[in-house]
């Protein structure tokens, strides 16, 4: 596995089910400030719909994705509280 950049913060999410893994990152998000980028570890197929789509909704950037061997790799920045 890639290790984050230190800029960002990783929240691993494999194996959690809709809603978990964005529930998780809403929770993260929340901590950090403005502007800081979130990597969402995720293997729910569901997320692939879900991260993007929650991000649209509450203002944060999707950023992009990128699929590993078990799962894909979601990156966020925070949008303004």
């Amino acid at each position: 596995m890639r290790q984050p950049m230190q800029d960002e913060t990783e929240i691993d999410a494999i194996g959690l089910l809709c809603p978990l893994p964005v529930l998780k990152a809403r929770k993260a998000l929340g901590t950090l400030p403005e502007g800081a980028v979130l990597r969402l570890l995720a293997s729910d197929p569901a997320a692939i719909v879900d991260v993007p789509h929650f991000c649209a909704q509450s203002g944060h950037e999707f950023l992009d994705l990128r699929e590993a061997s078990d799962h894909v790799v979601y990156r966020l920045r925070k949008g303004p509280s």
